[in-house]
């Protein structure tokens, strides 16, 4: 027999009537604006299944501005994200898209422009209860969930290179919860990601990118 807990039962603290449509949704930018690593000045939102049809009654759309802002899933400031997105000057489109039917139903993908001129794709999956799975960065297929503190490493897949992340890492006497490589195919980019029990150390991104073969490196605190 399963057991949950009563925060399962209960659902999370969060702004809006629906846990996957609006608390989901606000995690998933949460987790893109973080992965990004500055503040965003615009982002597209294609949304897929449920997400395109009932995004403006549930307020997912007001959700994923306020995440994009760094809005956490409880922060009153969503109920006015519009007001405020506009009045800082980020654009921002919705986009449905009712043709791609083999898709999660609660699906969103994050176009996002950084105030830098920073670029990144983000495609995250509401699962249910305000947890959300990241399952693609920049057209790569990836899984993770952000409930753990991240290491995501973009890198060229050479051999070597999963073993120096590996000993950054350990050098640090860091926990690994999990790790996973993620590839576009075989020698080309490649995504390394490790989730941590604790937060990360900042500086532990410039140790790993001494690798020749490392593009970026993006800590993800929990």
């Amino acid at each position: 027999m399963a057991f949950i807990s009563v925060f399962e039962v209960l659902g999370p603290n969060m702004v809006g009537p629906s846990s996957s449509h609006t608390a989901g949704a606000s995690a998933i930018a949460y987790l893109a604006q973080k992965m990004l690593g500055e503040k965003v000045k615009s982002a597209s939102f294609t949304l897929y299944g449920s997400f395109a049809k009932t995004y403006r009654g549930h307020g997912t759309d007001r959700a994923l501005i306020g995440g994009i802002m760094g809005y956490e899933t409880d922060d009153t400031r969503i109920r006015k994200s519009f007001e405020i997105a506009d009045s800082l000057g980020i654009s921002y489109q919705f986009i449905e898209n009712h043709e791609d039917t083999e898709v999660y139903p609660n699906t969103v993908e994050i176009a996002m422009t950084g105030e830098n001129g920073r670029q990144m794709t983000v495609r995250g999956e509401s699962i249910g209860g305000g947890k959300v799975r990241i399952v693609g960065i920049n057209g790569v297929e990836v899984d993770f969930s952000g409930e753990y503190s991240a290491v995501i490493v973009i890198q060229q897949d050479k051999p070597g290179v999963v073993a120096h992340i590996t000993k950054c890492i350990s050098d640090r006497k860091i926990n690994i919860a999990f790790m996973r490589l993620f590839r576009e195919a075989k020698g080309h980019t490649a995504y390394t990601i490790v989730e941590s029990d604790g937060n990360l150390p900042q500086e532990i991104a410039d140790e790993i990118k001494q690798n020749e073969f490392v593009r970026d490196v993006m800590i993800v605190q929990a």
